[in-house]
């Protein structure tokens, strides 16, 4: 079980959650890929295995993402927190920022109907919208805040100066920006996070193989510790930071189980280096 073998983060000072979640992004989508009920399976064997924190998007399937989650696994266990985002639209070929204050509110309130919620603990702009003054943004997501309809606010893809313009309109609990072991460009808001104590949810936390080396790093390790690749990456994220939240997605359960696994593996400093270069 994954409460068995890794820490805690506290999200906001007050939402404690295991530092390996899931990102439900691939549970719905192309109906011939996953059936509806061995989605619902999939979300309720990751809480079954300890995973408690699941990051969705009303962008998703226009909703039906956070559908889905409500049928699989309401009424919530007390501990689960389900965390999702408004601010962009996804028509099928393209993402489209969309952060004007109305919009936000009316993408919050629709989010809490599909969710069952009567308090979303964690609300996420998805994306900053480049038409909108970043202020108006997130004073959409304060009022919401002081409403009560909303816990904690974080950002995506955002830089430094972002996340500071932000923090002077409401404190900041999270940031989703994609990271993993060949794409770190972000190290910079990593290190951010750690000082200020601001969660970081990697997006896209397992990068896609473009090869399989067996002389490279990770497959070194991951023969070594008689793991894979994937779980080697996730390993090295959580080694990497103790604000890491890495949310892998999958649309299998033996991938699902493989990556919580991953949450027991513990790398050497040399090992951690090693894959690090």
């Amino acid at each position: 079980m994954l409460e068995d073998t890794t820490t805690t983060l506290t999200i906001g000072g007050d939402l404690p959650v295991h530092r390996l979640g899931f990102g439900a992004m691939r549970l719905t989508g192309d109906p011939a890929r996953l059936d509806r009920s061995t989605a619902i399976a999939i979300a309720r064997r990751a809480v079954e295995l300890g995973v408690n924190f699941i990051d969705t998007a009303d962008a998703y399937d226009l909703g039906d993402n956070e559908e889905l989650l409500a049928e699989a696994l309401h009424p919530y266990r007390p501990d689960v927190v389900i965390a999702t985002k408004g601010g962009q639209i996804n028509l099928g070929r393209e993402w489209i920022p969309l952060g004007r204050p109305e919009y936000l509110r009316q993408q919050a309130e629709l989010s809490l109907r599909r969710l069952r919620l009567d308090r979303i603990d964690l609300y996420q702009l998805h994306r900053i919208d480049p038409a909108v003054p970043l202020a108006d943004q997130i004073g959409a997501l304060r009022r919401l805040q002081d409403e009560g309809k909303v816990r904690h606010v974080g950002l995506s893809e955002v830089t430094i100066d972002q996340l500071t313009e932000a923090g002077k309109i409401t404190p900041i609990a999270s940031v989703q920006n994609r990271y993993n072991l060949t794409d770190r460009a972000c190290e910079d808001v990593l290190e951010y996070c750690e000082r200020h104590g601001i969660a970081f949810i990697p997006w896209l936390p397992v990068a896609p193989l473009v090869r399989a080396d067996a002389a490279d790093p990770a497959s070194t390790v991951a023969r070594r510790h008689e793991a894979t690749r994937a779980q080697i990456a996730l390993a090295w994220l959580l080694h990497r930071s103790p604000v890491m939240l890495p949310i892998p997605g999958t649309s299998s359960r033996a991938h699902l189980e493989e990556n919580i696994a991953a949450a027991s593996l513990s790398l050497s400093a040399d090992e951690f280096a090693q894959l690090a270069t």
